[in-house]
């Protein structure tokens, strides 16, 4: 047995959402989901089989975001997890609950666009995923200023009026 980790690699700014499953047919059930949630949304989603061939399933409708998607997916290499990328302008918060309704849904990691690292355990058999490392460790405690900025921040955005 032996722990790894694989950083998440993808741009600064990019959204993502990473997960569990338990079927192929999560491939199918999650892209339809996303183009009925949201209408105009990109992405790119990638599956990690974990028996037969053991391929890596994808679809979205961004190739970069596929791109992204497949490789991610790759490296990690746990069976049954999910990586979806979403393009600019488009947030995990519009599509989560929606995400965790699917049956065959059964963890989400993460949904983030922080520098993000997946901890992983290898045995002879394959990849699980221990965790994941999203983003830093916390600074200090919250002013009274800072609780401010969170606001005002949340209703620039549109998410609090």
């Amino acid at each position: 047995m032996e722990i790894k980790i694989e950083a998440i690699k993808k741009p600064e700014d990019t959204n993502f959402i990473f997960g569990q499953s338990h079927f192929i047919k999560t491939v199918e059930d999650i892209h339809e989901m996303l183009i009925t949630s949201v209408p105009g949304i990109k992405f790119g989603l990638a599956f990690c089989e974990a028996s037969g061939p053991s391929l890596v399933r994808w679809t979205g409708n961004d190739e970069g975001l596929i791109n992204l998607a497949t490789e991610n997916a790759m490296r990690i290499g746990a069976g049954h997890s999910f990586i979806l990328f979403l393009g600019e302008g488009f947030f995990p918060v519009n599509i989560l609950n929606n995400l965790k309704n699917i049956p065959e849904v059964v963890n989400i990691y993460c949904a983030t666009a922080n520098p993000t690292e997946v901890v992983l355990v290898e045995t002879d058999l394959g990849r699980a995923v221990l965790g994941v490392v999203d983003g830093g460790s916390p600074k200090g405690i919250e002013t009274e200023e800072d609780i401010a900025i969170r606001k005002s921040f949340l209703r620039k955005i549109g998410y609090k009026f």
